[in-house]
């Protein structure tokens, strides 16, 4: 990863969905709900984009690495958060999407803690990446069907399902090669 380049493209995009986040917040309160999933359908096109343009220009940062799971968290937390509390997604599903990412952000805390290179040594995998997307999908259909008073509960429900399994599932993994992580680590040591 070049070390040199802060400012790519693909990094400003990552600070633009960062910089979404709060103004998605300040919409979704104001009960704009327009703009909040205008918003968040604009920081979720980012996310997509600023990995494609990373990839295919040769632009992989540290910073970017590190910034890019920061703004998918916090816009995604952000936004289950708001939905839970309006009532228009199940507080469990909050709850389990919260619990994963902090999971996830304190095993990464530990390993390092324990002296593992976790940037090095963990990859995005692609359950991760579906878990996204999934999260993603959930929160504008979520938005639009709000909005625009529509009334799909069986397509809802069937993307709650996906997004939860597919929430637990990327969990799973994720701690199953933390763990491995941490053997490898005390392996080493001995």
């Amino acid at each position: 990863m070049a070390r040199d380049a802060i400012w790519t493209i693909p990094n400003i995009l990552t600070i633009v969905r960062i910089l979404l986040t709060p103004v998605f917040v300040m919409a979704y309160t104001s009960e704009n709900f327009n703009l909040a999933w205008i918003l968040f359908a604009i920081a979720g096109l980012t996310d997509a984009l600023d990995g494609f343009l990373a990839r295919i220009w040769n632009q992989r940062t540290e910073l970017g690495a590190m910034l890019d799971p920061l703004a998918d968290k916090a816009l995604l937390v952000t936004s289950f958060i708001c939905l839970a509390l309006k009532g228009w997604l199940p507080v469990w599903l909050t709850v389990l999407v919260v619990s994963r990412d902090t999971i996830i952000i304190g095993g990464l805390a530990v390993l390092n803690f324990w002296g593992v290179d976790v940037r090095s040594r963990i990859k995005p995998i692609w359950i991760s990446k579906f878990t996204t997307a999934a999260q993603i999908f959930l929160v504008i259909f979520v938005m639009l069907q709000r909005t625009f008073e529509l009334d799909y509960h069986f397509a809802l429900d069937l993307m709650v399902w996906i997004t939860a399994a597919a929430t637990v599932w990327s969990g799973i993994a994720y701690v199953r090669r933390g763990f491995e992580l941490f053997s490898d680590e005390v392996t080493e040591s001995e």
